[in-house]
């Protein structure tokens, strides 16, 4: 893992939430994984075990995992067991594959030890409130896994943007602004950014990408995969020995990444600055782009496509003043 490789990004933290950070009494720091894909990867519990020790090391305030994480099955316990037992705030969101192989998103809830579907959480003074992007009942739904915010967490989410004060971080699996976000991005975007004073910053799984996106004053930030890039069957191809993929044939779907990705979030309220500290990783074989695949129309191939979460800092704006 190369962490010096890591490029560092700067962008700007808007004026308006500067009054929501400064009310935390100190540093919130939140260790994010996405998309492990343990019941894909033949080296999952390696790479889960790289964020816990990571975690173990730097002893955050809260662990998050965004979604697409194990089945919850009891197959897979050692592996729930391990990220639960890695803190004694240990977040769950709901991702569309963890509801593959006939499991449900209660099995989820029951499994994981989530206190519902969406839900909200204190983290030292730092409001996190967690979306389920797998509602039914898009009225533009093109077929495929659902990718929708029903109106019953859209009206739970208005609420608690007009009782909380802020800071505010919503996190959800499908994003919420940019490439593969849900069906009613316009509508959530819209929403969050009448109370761009309070949402400091929105973060997502499901990508596989390592991006950021400003939408009416909240930035949007998506968390790459702990594992991988998926290309699909018209992409098949080894990466591994063939045991490897023997025993575990999707991974022929995926461009791993040789390491795994994960990142630490600190909102300072000292210096008014939001920093995200990734991973740098390679390729294990060919890159979705050695094999002549165009992923996204809006996304480019060693930018956003690349086996990385680079630092950012989200820095203050002041206002101008004379």
């Amino acid at each position: 893992m190369n962490r010096a490789a890591a490029a560092s990004v700067t962008f700007a933290l808007p004026a308006a939430s500067l009054a929501a950070v400064r009310t935390l009494v100190k540093p919130v720091e939140i260790g994010l994984i996405a998309d492990l894909h343990y019941d894909i990867m033949h080296d999952g519990d390696a790479r889960l075990g790289a964020f816990v020790q990571a975690m173990s090391t730097r002893t955050p305030d809260a662990i998050v995992q965004l979604g697409d994480f194990a089945y919850p099955s009891a197959k897979n316990s050692s592996c729930i067991d391990r990220f639960n037992a890695a803190h004694a705030k240990s977040l769950h969101v709901i991702g569309n594959h963890d509801t593959d192989a006939g499991f449900t998103k209660s099995d989820c809830i029951e499994q994981w030890g989530m206190p519902g579907r969406y839900y909200a959480c204190d983290i030292g003074g730092l409001h996190l409130l967690v979306l389920d992007g797998n509602d039914p009942g898009s009225p533009t739904h093109k077929g495929g896994y659902a990718t929708f915010v029903g109106e019953e967490q859209v009206e739970w989410l208005k609420t608690q943007l007009a009782a909380l004060d802020g800071p505010i971080i919503v996190a959800s699996h499908q994003p919420l602004a940019g490439a593969y976000a849900v069906d009613n991005a316009e509508l959530l975007q819209s929403i969050l950014g009448e109370a761009a004073d309070k949402v400091v910053l929105a973060i997502n799984g499901h990508s596989h990408i390592d991006e950021v996106v400003r939408v009416q004053h909240v930035t949007y930030v998506h968390v790459n995969s702990a594992s991988y890039k998926w290309v699909g069957g018209d992409y098949r191809h080894q990466s591994y020995a063939e045991e490897i993929h023997a025993a575990h044939p999707t991974i022929s779907y995926t461009c791993p990444y040789r390491d795994a990705l994960f990142a630490v979030l600190t909102v300072d309220p000292r210096t008014h600055t939001i920093r995200i500290q990734g991973q740098s990783s390679s390729w294990v074989g060919k890159s979705p782009a050695e094999l002549g695949l165009d992923m996204h129309p809006n996304l480019i191939s060693g930018e956003q496509i690349a086996p990385r979460i680079r630092d950012r800092e989200i820095i203050r704006v002041e206002p101008i003043t004379g």
